[in-house]
């Protein structure tokens, strides 16, 4: 059985300064929804909401311990983000050293 699609974007979860944040906290361990609310100036719905699109995006990762829910960071959506994002590094790069080399080139015929 394959696994469902997310239902949010990894670039719209991460778009939120709040969920950065999340991201940022869960990085160090796991955390119940309790401890991680009191980090934050919101009401623990509030954070609540910001993990869920957080776990929709396969960014964290949610299980239950008697009556708590832990949260802890989920990385690998975050590596392909970041394998994707160095692929358009090296492209702009290539591109931009190529336009100096024309821009150069170009200088030195005047």
């Amino acid at each position: 059985m394959e696994a469902e699609p997310a239902k949010h974007d990894v670039f719209q979860a991460i778009a939120d300064p709040t969920r950065r944040s999340l991201l940022e906290l869960l990085s160090e361990r796991e955390l119940p929804v309790t401890a991680i609310s009191s980090h934050y100036p919101m009401t623990r719905t509030a954070v609540s909401k910001h993990l869920r699109i957080l776990a929709d995006a396969g960014l964290v990762k949610e299980r239950k311990v008697g009556r708590e829910t832990r949260y802890r960071l989920e990385p690998e959506p975050l590596r392909e983000l970041q394998r994707w994002l160095v692929y358009y590094e090296r492209f702009w790069e290539n591109k931009l050293a190529a336009l100096k080399s024309f821009v150069e080139s170009e200088e030195d015929k005047l």
